[in-house]
Formats: C-alpha cells, structure tokens, sequence
C-alpha cells in the first residue's frame, strides 16, 4: 500500500525549511517532491535599488558558506560592463580565496555526511581541521564568513610574505589531514558501507537534468566552468577535474576527497607564483548599457549571475541561478527507489544550500486549486491587505 510522508517545511532533520513529500510503499520510495518557498528574501530586487559596489556585499549575502562565491560571481559580470580588466596580482589573490573557500566548503561537506552516515568522530576530525582554513581566511581577509576581499578591478586586500609562510604551512597539514580522509572515504568498510549504492544517478541522467558540480562528476561527467570556460586566471594554473564512477553518495564523497588536493595545489601555485604590481584598478561608477552572463565554479557546482545595465549606476536586472537550483531535478531521481533512512544522506549529498535556490514563491488556493507565481512586492502587498480587515486583531483575548 502506498502512502505520502510529509518532511518540512519544519523537521529537525533540515538546516533550512523546504517540503519534501515522500510516496512510499513499505520502506522503500516510489515517488519524490520538491516544494519550494519557504524562505524567499527578494534579494534580485534588492539588488536594482543598490549601487554596482553596494551589490558585491548584498550578493556576498546570499549564502553564508560560500559567500565568496557569490560575491565572485557578481564581480566577474560587473567589470565586464564596467570595461574594466582586474591586475594579475587582484585576480591571482582572488581566486586564492575561492580556493581556500573551496577546501572549507568540502570540509564542511564531509562531516556533515559522516554525521548522517553515523560517523560522528569523522565529522569532529572533519570540523576540526576545517579551523586551519577558517584560519587563513580570517588572516587573509579580516573575516570568517563574508569575506568581502573583492571589490571591483580586483580585491581590497593584498598578501605579505609572513602571511604567504602562513597559508603555505596551513596548507601542508590540511594536505596530511585529507590523506587520511581519502583513506577513510575509500577504504573504511562502515563508511563505505553506508555509502555505497546510495542515491544512485547514471551518467545519462545527470546530462538529462543538467546535474552540477561534485553530484555530476561523481556520476563519471567532467564538468567544471573552471575547464570548460576558464579566464585569465584558470588558464595559468595546471589542476585536473576530479571525477569518479560509482554513481553514488560514496562517489560523491571520493569527488569531494580528491578535490580538496587540486584546490591545495592551486592555492600552492598561487602563493608561490604571486605577480609584483597593484591588487586593483580605478572602477567607473556607472556601466554602459548592456548584459553579461558571469559563470563560476562554486564549491556546489556551476553558479550563474546574469546582469542587465541601463547605463546608470545600478544593475537593471539581477537573476541568480545558484547550484542547488540546478541540482534539484537530479535529487529527485536521487531519492527514487532509495529506502526513507537513505532520505537524510541522498539530500545531503548535493551539498544542498536552500536559502540559494530560493527566488518565488507560488500561492495555491485551498478552495479553486488556481497556482499563481508572486512577487516580494506582491506578498507584502497581500499581507498589507490581510492586516488591514483582519478582525482578530480587535478580537478579545481568548484567555
């Protein structure tokens, strides 16, 4: 007999409110449901009330673990239409940054998945080192979370030789760390046990719903805007797309494993091969009228900002398409065929950062069943209307 399981939109199992609706029959499901808009913030329209620098710190906001690359994102498209070209020295620190964003995203990552998998000393080791880099961040831009190290025509912030010593030997033990965890991803039998042959989504089916990131190389497709459309900086530095072919969560985790040493040595290349000159140029204040598609390589997967100018100075348009958005549609395949206690691991496998994907919010009326896509502008419109004839309000207190 099949039945639905209700999950959010508030469960003690999610960080962020979203509705997963289970069909099921016995313990295995047989259909999934994403629901969204339970958390929209009406940032895109924020961001046409404010200026091309006031907006690399609104998107930086969009989503607390990676921060940075949001704000990159932003930036990237942004100096296109401003006509300006960053220094070597601004971009090679820059994407120093992404990097090391990169390592403490995955860190993050895999003790989250050692606590679903029931590993909860790897998730202590995990969260333990992950400090190292927090660290260098801290050090290199003043902040833990928002790093707000980029501003337009490069970054705010530059590196001496003390700090440089610093990030390299911060470096060498995050590298002796993560042997060990390659170890364990691939060769400690409970972990891999719990893993293996979950959540499992082919190479077909991860070029059919355009999967991202670490969820479609696991699947044995190497895809990375960092290779398949690099820029200036991504075309000095040697590193491989780390991909695997098990399908599955454990493939996820060994993606994420071997990842963290191309960012390593990315991060080692950019230190040690530091250009001499300025961190940034001059930036205009308004852009000429125009758009630009910005992509880049987030920790989650291929992030997208599209930018309109009107030739004032702020953006006309800003649509975000952040990773978790795209890698939805795949979850949903995902859980299919997968056992209710796989639900937390499968989920968590996409890294999934729901404030992100969050942009509208669709009503459905209880009585007609008519659907209908809203606005910030329109929700906060209705609830103008709501408090207005509300009775309640004048109602006596029930107690």
């Amino acid at each position: 007999m099949k039945f639905q399981i209700p999950i959010g939109p508030q469960h003690p199992a999610l960080k962020e409110p979203i509705s997963l609706r289970m069909t099921v029959e016995g313990e295995v499901i047989k259909d999934a449901d994403l629901r969204l808009g339970y958390n929209h913030r009406g940032m895109e329209k924020l961001a046409e009330e404010k200026t091309w620098i006031q907006n690399i710190y609104l998107t930086e906001r969009i989503c607390g673990i990676c921060s940075h690359s949001h704000a990159t994102c932003f930036v990237q498209g942004a100096e296109k239409l401003l006509e300006i070209e960053p220094p070597k020295r601004g971009l090679y620190l820059r994407y120093l940054v992404s990097e090391l964003e990169r390592v403490h995203s995955h860190l993050l990552w895999l003790g989250v998945a050692g606590h679903e998998a029931g590993f909860d000393s790897f998730f202590m080791y995990t969260w333990r080192d992950r400090e190292v880099v927090m660290d260098l961040l801290e050090m290199i831009s003043g902040n833990r979370v928002h790093y707000a190290i980029n501003t337009l025509g490069g970054v705010r912030r530059d590196l001496d030789e003390i700090q440089k010593a610093k990030i390299l030997e911060g470096l060498k033990i995050l590298k002796e760390r993560s042997e060990y965890y390659l170890k364990i991803g691939a060769g400690e039998p409970t972990f891999v046990g719990r893993l293996a042959g979950v959540g499992m989504l082919s190479k077909q089916q991860v070029m059919d719903l355009c999967a991202v990131g670490p969820v479609a190389r696991a699947s044995g497709v190497a895809r990375d805007v960092r290779k398949d459309d690099p820029h200036a900086f991504y075309n000095d530095v040697e590193f491989d797309v780390a991909t695997a072919d098990s399908c599955d969560v454990l493939g996820r985790a060994v993606v994420r494993i071997k990842e963290l040493f191309e960012s390593y040595k990315i991060a080692e290349f950019v230190v040690r091969n530091l250009p001499d000159g300025p961190i940034a140029v001059k930036s205009p204040r308004r852009a000429k009228p125009g758009e630009v598609v910005s992509r880049y390589e987030a920790p989650r997967g291929e992030n997208i900002h599209y930018i309109k100018s009107n030739g004032t100075d702020k953006p006309e348009r800003l649509k975000v398409r952040a990773p978790t958005l795209a890698n939805y549609p795949a979850t949903v395949e995902m859980l299919r065929h997968g056992f209710i206690a796989d639900i937390p691991l499968i989920f968590a496998a996409i890294d999934p950062c729901i404030c992100c994907a969050e942009r509208t919010a669709e009503l459905v009326d209880a009585r007609t069943g008519e659907e209908r896509i809203v606005r910030f502008s329109d929700l906060r419109r209705l609830a103008a209307s709501r408090a207005a004839h509300s009775d309640k309000r004048n109602g006596p207190w029930p107690l």
